[in-house]
């Protein structure tokens, strides 16, 4: 068994994944797991298809393997392939059957929400509004919820949810 955590950062767009993935990662000298799908759009200049988010959670996942020997006591994922399935049923109203196979493996030590409580930035291609933020975060609680998969809440501003994140996983180590 890994001595590393695995720490799964879910959320809907604009609730600062990314930014409290990074930040708990330096706080606990760590790594971190950036979201593909950002460097998806990126380098597609496009948002993805349904065909391809089974290829963009498959290759988050390829990512977290490969950043899992470079951890020190907690991997930080800045989403996890059971989120990219949350939006496939957002957007398609259905989830592939190997997308719903690599989502169903949510194998991770703790699962912290961003909040939809911040405020909500446009950001190009990848964000839509705050009203689909709030129907996904909705989607990905009630996913969580029927798959009894124990979640914390983070709330308000980054060291708020650094303190929250810090009172599950332990401090830091000295």
């Amino acid at each position: 068994m890994s001595a590393v955590a695995r720490v799964a950062i879910l959320g809907a767009e604009s609730t600062g994944k990314s930014t409290l993935s990074e930040a708990l990662a330096m706080y606990y000298d760590t790594v971190w797991v950036p979201e593909y799908l950002r460097e998806f759009v990126d380098t597609q200049g496009r948002v993805p298809r349904e065909e391809d988010q089974y290829v963009i959670a498959l290759e988050q996942r390829v990512r977290e393997e490969a950043a899992v020997s470079q951890a020190t006591r907690f991997l930080f994922c800045d989403t996890t392939p059971l989120m990219t399935a949350v939006y496939s049923l957002q957007y398609w109203g259905r989830i592939d059957a190997q997308l719903a196979a690599l989502a169903a493996s949510h194998d991770y030590a703790f699962t912290l929400v961003s909040a939809p409580d911040l405020p909500w930035e446009p950001d190009g291609l990848m964000r839509d509004s705050d009203a689909v933020r709030q129907s996904v975060h909705r989607m990905l609680v009630d996913t969580l919820e029927k798959r009894d998969i124990p979640f914390i809440l983070v709330r308000g501003g980054l060291e708020s949810r650094l303190r929250q994140a810090e009172d599950v996983l332990g401090p830091r180590a000295i």
